[in-house]
């Protein structure tokens, strides 16, 4: 029987560490995560790369493009591919990732581990085994394979610290599940076209970070986006109160925000509440909040509004017709 042809691309994480004197550090090489799971190339012809190996929390945008060049070249000769990362930010890499490779036509799984491989008690075999399974067997996207969950990259957020069910599919359900039968995938509605072939130009890679997270709080100042604006951020997400509430009284956030509109900071706002979407036509604080630049997030998880806007102000000219377009599973 003929193998399929996968990738695993490692970054690092927790799955690929060993205890150093100064604490728990990436040290293992992607030939070496493999061994520890033999059965793995009984069930695929697998090719390895050595991306990068850092500690999740130094993985930044500039990774990610690295990262999303790394995948594309993989793509070229096989029919899956598997990344290894740590959990803390792998929902911004598998969002972020999601936005710049829309037009691949392979899956691109992202899995990791909440114990290092060579733990005794490790969650990491079982979920690099489902990842490839995934990769083997899902529909072209990008998602995070993490404790018999298979969830979509703009959808999956960290929940927990120390559990090993340590990511949920937020405003969506999972994309599928894994049992002793195997992966049961529900195949819901793509929001772009899949093609036979992929033509990804390096320049759909291209992304701006110069966009900044603010959660409000009962008396923030309105001062703080002129900070935003002096420090050079070119987009934003606000996380609002609830369906999108903002205060008004004392401290004006709303007739604050037009200072956003004259600097064409690109803005998302979205809620505070980790389920549901915001809708900014309910309650008098919300009303008079979306113009001009500034948009809703609808039920988009944070981490896809910030890597969405990353996205888009890339190349603004040519992706800003996409902001309220679903792309990626990104929202309903």
């Amino acid at each position: 029987m003929l193998l399929p042809k996968l990738a695993l691309l490692a970054t690092g994480g927790t799955i690929a560490s060993l205890h150093t004197a100064t604490g728990l550090a990436p040290a293992m090489r992607a030939e070496e995560i493999l061994a520890a799971c033999p059965d793995l190339s009984l069930q695929a012809d697998i090719w390895v790369n050595d991306v990068f190996s850092l500690d999740s929390s130094n993985i930044q945008p500039e990774e990610w493009q690295i990262l999303a060049h790394a995948v594309l070249q993989a793509a070229q000769n096989c029919q899956g591919i598997v990344i290894t990362h740590g959990t803390d930010t792998m929902a911004y890499t598998a969002s972020a990732l999601s936005f710049m490779l829309q037009e691949l036509n392979i899956p691109v799984v992202l899995t990791g581990s909440q114990l290092p491989i060579k733990h005794p008690l490790s969650d990491a075999p079982s979920n690099l085994t489902e990842a490839f399974c995934a990769a083997a067997q899902a529909a072209p996207g990008v998602y995070v394979a993490f404790h018999h969950k298979l969830i979509y990259g703009t959808r999956a957020v960290k929940m927990r610290t120390l559990g090993f069910d340590a990511f949920d599919s937020i405003n969506a359900p999972a994309v599928g599940y894994f049992d002793a039968d195997g992966l049961h995938i529900k195949q819901n509605e793509n929001c772009f076209e899949i093609k036979d072939t992929f033509s990804v130009s390096p320049s759909s890679l291209n992304i701006d970070p110069r966009v900044f997270l603010l959660k409000l709080m009962p008396g923030t100042n309105p001062e703080i986006f002129r900070h935003i604006i002096a420090a050079g951020y070119k987009g934003l997400v606000i996380e609002a109160f609830g369906l999108g509430g903002l205060h008004y009284i004392r401290r004006n956030l709303i007739e604050s925000l037009d200072l956003l509109n004259e600097h064409n900071i690109l803005t998302f706002v979205t809620t505070q509440c980790l389920y549901e979407k915001a809708d900014f036509s309910v309650y008098e604080v919300g009303r008079n909040v979306l113009k001009g630049s500034i948009f809703g997030a609808h039920d988009m998880t944070t981490e896809a509004a910030l890597t969405k806007l990353m996205w888009i102000l890339g190349d603004t000219q040519n992706r800003m017709p996409y902001i309220g377009t679903c792309l990626a599973h990104e929202m309903l």
